[in-house]
């Protein structure tokens, strides 16, 4: 059975497919389209124009574009891939689609995404934004020296407006050029042609962001270019006239792109208004494909008189110095008035009403200037062109064709071939410009009148209420009208006083119209006196889910494992999450709960022997010859003068001096040090080192690699760990004599393992730390824990781990700290240089840094030894009330039971702590209390004396 034709589709001509129909559904009731139309184009087929009512205002409000700028025409996909806010005017037709329409607020779905969500990276020499004839060109002159080319457009095919005009190129018609240079993109090997794609960023040094839909799988490509060549277009705009906002009411290309792409006619009687040209072709289309044009309506007094001809041989009524003041109809335009302006903007005649079902816009182009703005690139106003255009200069991207003011086709193509050539020769692959094929069909373009704020036909100040600037956000002239009475002068401050520009179509029908209304009210000669508002990524909307990639659920935050990590579970480790890493966290024994396995494993530190997997501490190497002065910024320390083949620990602080991370630092060469740094913080400390480096000290030679995962390390702790060390490597003098506390050696383990041995112990423990390359972890540490068989060797996990460095008062970052801790708060004076100059220094002068009643770190020790204390409780004072608001005086940092010392013991950041050593406070615990005696944070082996064996 053959379904009958839509009311409004053409009986031939675009680019559609018809021998297939797709059927959708908008809002329940369902319509037919075909492959290649557009939700847009299906629904306008259908005779559907109104899309929803406006956000705020509740106006019936129809489809004003038929690319990304849509200000309108909004929707929810209900159906795949749920996603709020589409542009009907971009989402491709499929057979299926379910949609629903929206007043500017979409909603998110707990329903399951089916859409697959990638992400590539590629480097390429010159990448091309835009596939218009400029681009085209420009990408076949690149493409031709053997560069690596990336051509990339936002529409299903390549074109751009030479898929709606008539021009010829080299002879042949402009889609038989557009042919033939596609398939020449296919025959050069390193060109590549991504389409549906758009360029949402630039970044810094041409680092390019392109978002690629392909049904349910989406693709955000991360490009690194040496050039990039801008032919992104030009925008139209809309008029600023009483109730502009009516369905019915559409840009002029628009409609030509319905007709001539989608053979769709959007209305039977149609009035043209247009500042310029190119309105004038949307005219002939429509008469063309068998619409009535009663009128066109062009701002300038005297445009040129070959199109008020070619307007009069349509039976157009052509009115010129004039302009469209006011429309009615009810669901859809029915009428548009139309007046004579003067000079100065008024209006000087009686309005007259022409019946019209369609209102063909143009208030002239805006060149689409936004990614050469986000890449760096300034703009200025161009009277001529009646825009604002880039300012070229070097180091910037290449801007070409109607995105810098260009409209004649024959200044394109020839933009586009030189910008090409010159970008591959700079690539290093030199070409010479090809010549320009010969044009036919183009014209030349006369100078434009735009006309920022139609005046209304009374001077009633109400009426500004019904010039709508902004149609996303319902915000008309009347509003930049009180912005401006507020005081409101930038551009930007009245973008946020009237949040013109802010949807999602982040003002591309509605900013130059909005600065050209401020610069009206502000009595400017220019809008480039007013500026325009920041361009920022992205250009378009990009969801969440495209910027995650597969990074979502169970990738969401990657598990990162040892090379140990199969024998901890062979051996029944339970594991904790430190940042991304699994790492062992105890390893009980049949029946032992998780106190008993960190009891027994403490004991075994204490008094024989255990082994840690240490692999997960980040390892940084900094490398250069000014590596030493580096260091000796970046810690409170010195590191300078450490000689090679020795460590040293290290504190680190943020500008305001408070403790950022630690780790020890080994001296490999005179120009190379290996850093360590707590696990979770190895990111945070690498973006550190490398912000220094780039935007305070970029004068010094220094390079900084994460290494972290090139090291396996294991950890031998304990009184006989020098005995199961000297097995492991038998070439290796290991006596305290020969090998002092914070010393490396470089050697060889018994089975030929080339390894890194140093002396370092986060114990307070005699402990030896081996190092080997990673893929020979898992050997290591089977060696180690062979050689400490018959010690009872023991394998112990991060919790053992805590209470081991908690007896002897080590701290954990970000444990005993919170972001407000100074070393001196800690009592690690002795780690803070009083000599040279490093990162926070100057901070511990500050008042506040230096006052002695601020948290200091301190011991606790229950007044009964069998209690513990719950981490982050508070402390106060004894016989403090507690009723709120109650002084605190601290909380509690850590707390563990010891095995070593057979009771409970906890650290804790207490105010002015370091004179209340002795003092008894109190702890509330719901309803109760538990009293604690404050001590030096150290509870074990005082002396030091067993950190060298002794």
């Amino acid at each position: 059975m053959t379904r009958p034709t839509p009311p409004s589709r053409l009986p031939e001509g675009g680019r559609i497919d018809r021998t297939r129909t797709l059927r959708c559904t908008f809002d329940g009731m369902e319509f037919a389209g075909h492959p290649g139309d557009t939700l847009a184009s299906a629904l306008l087929a259908n005779g559907r124009i109104e899309v929803g009512p406006s956000i705020y205002r509740d106006r019936p409000r129809g489809i004003v574009t038929a690319d990304c700028t849509e200000p309108n025409a909004l929707v929810q996909v209900l159906d795949g891939g749920p996603e709020p806010l589409v542009p009907a005017t971009r989402l491709e037709l499929y057979d299926g689609l379910q949609v629903a329409s929206l007043s500017g607020i979409g909603w998110l779905s707990n329903a399951p995404d089916p859409t697959v969500y990638d992400k590539k990276y590629v480097h390429a020499d010159v990448v091309v934004v835009g596939a218009g004839p400029a681009g085209i060109a420009a990408a076949l002159a690149a493409g031709r020296s053997g560069a690596r080319v990336v051509l990339v457009e936002q529409g299903r095919e390549l074109g751009g407006s030479l898929l709606d005009g008539g021009e010829r190129i080299d002879g042949r018609p402009a889609v038989e050029w557009i042919s033939r240079a596609a398939r020449e993109f296919v025959d050069l090997p390193e060109v590549r042609v991504l389409t549906r794609a758009t360029t949402v960023g630039h970044y810094d040094h041409n680092y390019l962001l392109i978002a690629e839909h392909r049904g349910n799988r989406q693709r955000l490509w991360h490009v690194r270019a040496q050039r990039v060549v801008l032919a992104t277009g030009a925008h139209e705009r809309p008029m600023v006239f009483a109730d502009n906002d009516r369905p019915g009411i559409m840009l002029a290309s628009a409609v030509r792109s319905y007709i001539k792409r989608f053979a769709v006619l959007p209305g039977r009687e149609a009035v043209v208004v247009t500042t310029s040209d190119s309105a004038y072709l949307a005219a002939l289309d429509l008469a063309a494909a068998g619409a009535r044009v009663r009128a066109v309506v062009d701002t300038r007094p005297e445009p040129p008189q070959r199109l008020v001809e070619q307007a009069r041989s349509i039976g157009a009524q052509v009115f010129t110095g004039s302009a469209v003041v006011g429309t009615t109809g009810d669901r859809r335009v029915s009428s548009a008035r139309i007046a004579e302006i003067d000079g100065a903007g008024l209006i000087a005649g009686t309005p007259v009403d022409v019946g019209c079902d369609l209102l063909a816009v143009c208030g002239g182009w805006s060149p689409a200037v936004h990614l050469f703005s986000q890449a760096g690139g300034a703009v200025r106003w161009d009277q001529l062109v009646a825009g604002f255009v880039p300012e070229q200069k070097p180091g910037l991207p290449k801007v070409i064709g109607a995105a810098r003011g260009t409209y004649d086709l024959a200044g394109c193509l020839a933009q586009g071939l030189s910008a090409g050539a010159e970008a591959a020769t700079e690539s290093g692959f030199r070409i010479a410009a090809p010549p320009v094929p010969p044009v036919t069909g183009d014209r030349p373009v006369a100078q434009p009148r735009p006309l920022w704020l139609v005046p209304a036909e009374t001077g009633d100040p109400a009426r500004w209420t019904e010039h709508f600037v902004d149609l996303q956000r319902d915000a008309t002239v009347a509003d930049v009208w009180r912005a401006v009475g507020a005081g409101m002068r930038s551009v930007e401050h009245v973008k946020r006083y009237t949040t013109i520009g802010t949807g999602s179509d982040q003002g591309k029908t509605s900013a130059v119209n909005a600065i050209g209304v401020i610069a009206d009210a502000l009595l400017a000669e220019s809008p480039g006196e007013v500026g325009t508002t920041t361009f920022r990524p992205p250009y378009s909307p990009v969801s969440f889910a495209l910027l995650a990639g597969r990074d979502r659920g169970a990738l969401h935050d990657p598990v990162r494992t040892t090379p140990m990590h199969s024998w901890h579970v062979a051996h029944g480790a339970e594991f904790e999450n430190v940042g991304q890493w699994k790492r062992p966290w105890y390893y009980p024994r049949p029946g032992e709960d998780m106190a008993a396995a960190v009891r027994r494993e403490c004991l075994a530190a204490r008094t024989g022997v255990a082994m840690q997997d240490a692999t997960t501490l980040g390892k940084i190497e900094i490398v250069g010859p000014d590596a030493p002065e580096f260091l000796n910024r970046i810690y409170t320390n010195a590191f300078a003068k450490l000689p090679v083949g020795k460590a040293r620990y290290g504190v680190m602080c943020t500008a305001d001096g408070m403790v950022f991370d630690d780790g020890v630092s080994m001296r490999l060469a005179e120009d190379r040090y290996l850093m360590s740094t707590t696990t979770g913080n190895a990111a945070a400390v690498l973006e550190w080192l490398e912000e220094w480096l780039q935007t305070e000290w970029p004068h010094l030679a220094v390079h900084c690699t994460s290494v972290t995962e090139q090291w396996a390390t294991v950890a031998v702790v304990g009184p006989d760990s020098r005995e199961v060390v000297a097995r492991v490597a038998p070439d290796l003098d290991v006596s305290a004599e020969a090998f002092g506390f914070m010393e490396f050696r470089e050697t060889a383990l018994g089975n030929g393992i080339p390894a890194r041995i140093s002396r370092i112990s986060f114990s307070g423990e005699l402990a030896f730390e081996i190092s080997v390359a990673s893929w020979y972890g898992m050997a290591a540490w089977e060696a180690v824990h062979e050689a400490g068989r018959d010690f009872g060797i023991t394998p112990y996990g991060t919790e053992t781990m805590h209470v081991l460095r908690a007896e002897k008062g080590f701290v954990i970052v970000g444990q005993d700290t919170d972001g407000t801790v100074t070393p001196h708060d800690l009592g690690m004076d002795w780690v803070v240089s009083k000599r040279k100059d490093f990162i926070g220094k100057r901070s511990f002068g500050r008042p506040d840094t230096a006052r002695t009643d601020r948290k200091q770190l301190v011991g606790l020790l229950p007044l009964d030894p069998a209690e513990l204390l719950p981490e982050g409780a508070h402390l106060v004072e004894p016989g403090t009330p507690l009723e709120p608001p109650v002084p605190m005086l601290g909380h509690v940092t850590s707390s563990y039971r010891s095995a070593i010392l057979d009771r409970t013991f906890a650290m804790a950041l207490v105010r002015n702590g370091s004179q209340r050593i002795g003092e008894v406070l109190d702890v509330p615990l719901d309803g109760r209390s538990i009293q604690v005696e404050v001590t030096k944070p150290l509870f074990y082996d005082v002396e030091g004396a067993r950190r060298d064996g002794r």
